[in-house]
């Protein structure tokens, strides 16, 4: 918070460029003209601490800058000026505002402190609150939480064979006869093969009779494979993390977090990863994996090297340390906030 005694007398307009700083009713008021700041994006969109990163995450074609009033509220003070930009394919958040969004800042704050050195004021037109949205910041340390003991079993099933209509319902339906959770799949038709893995979510107790019934299957001309995690002990000098991760998808997530997790002495024991479409045609790329880590390795410092990755990639991570014993694996995937 910037105090009112930070503001000298006979000062004409407060600059803000991009900053994180609140400037207080007490500091404007010791402002001929009050105060301006400069946010990255075509407000009242993306208002928040994160703007760029949030044009990124959403897909926009075109992103944008304003000069705003500072006044009550987040980023919410009447437009002095505005100016917008596309955004180009694959460009990153570093990228788009080196390239186009801080340029586009600096002549923005000329041309409305130029206005108000001829004028002696500072256009504002209010911003139309009905197309708000928020950019929070994006978390991107490591979070190291307890892993309560799972009363489930995870089921990784590779299904293969001839093409037909209803091979997904007989799947489906012997899932739900056992209480499982349809958790996420792959399937796809190619060159008249029907191929596909799910990974089921099912009661411990229920697991082998759903192994086996989905086995039964075969006999209709499928061919499965069927992957079980039932959460046996970490081997000694060992300890299970769970590792949960998601972004933008880009090329490299999965080769940068694994080269640092070799580099660790860190075995992956299970890895799930999904890629999730949107309307607005950005994919979102997740991670659920569970790690075997050196007990000499702390999380702290696992937590240090992992954080690079998220930095670089834009991404959120996730680590909790996983008790003896518990399931080996999960779909869940941290949620940026």
């Amino acid at each position: 918070m910037v105090p009112g005694d930070a503001i000298p007398e006979g000062t004409d307009l407060i600059l803000a460029a991009h900053t994180h700083a609140r400037v207080s009713k007490e500091a404007l008021q010791h402002s001929r003209l009050g105060g301006i700041g400069y946010h990255p994006s075509l407000l009242p969109r993306h208002r928040g601490i994160a703007a760029v990163e949030w044009t990124i995450l959403e897909g926009d074609a075109i992103a944008g800058g304003s000069i705003y009033h500072l006044a009550d509220g987040w980023d919410a003070g009447a437009i002095a000026a505005q100016d917008w930009c596309f955004v180009a394919k694959g460009e990153t958040a570093r990228e788009l505002w080196e390239r186009a969004l801080a340029p586009m800042g600096l002549e923005l704050l000329a041309r409305v402190v130029r206005h108000a050195r001829q004028h002696g004021q500072v256009p504002a037109h209010a911003q139309d609150a009905r197309f708000a949205t928020r950019a929070p910041m994006i978390r991107r340390s490591v979070v190291l939480t307890e892993d309560p003991r799972s009363a489930t079993t995870s089921l990784v099933v590779t299904v293969m064979g001839p093409d037909r209509p209803g091979i997904v319902r007989q799947l489906s339906e012997r899932a739900q006869r056992f209480g499982a959770n349809w958790a996420a799949s792959r399937l796809a038709n190619l060159a008249g093969e029907f191929a596909g893995m799910i990974h089921f979510e099912v009661p411990r107790e229920n697991a082998d009779a759903l192994a086996e019934a989905l086995r039964g299957l075969e006999s209709a001309g499928l061919r499965l494979v069927i992957a079980k995690s039932d959460g046996a002990q970490a081997p000694a000098g060992l300890r299970g993390v769970e590792l949960e991760l998601i972004g933008e998808d880009r090329p490299a997530i999965v080769s940068n977090l694994t080269r640092i997790l070799a580099e660790s002495g860190v075995s992956i024991e299970h890895m799930h990863t999904e890629i999730v479409g949107h309307a607005s045609g950005k994919k979102t790329f997740k991670v659920a994996a569970h790690l075997l880590v050196p007990k000499a390795l702390s999380s702290d410092e696992l937590r240090r090297k992992l954080e690079v990755v998220a930095h670089e990639m834009m991404v959120d991570i996730a680590l909790g340390d996983r008790p003896a014993g518990t399931s080996g694996a999960s779909d869940r995937a941290a949620q940026a906030t």
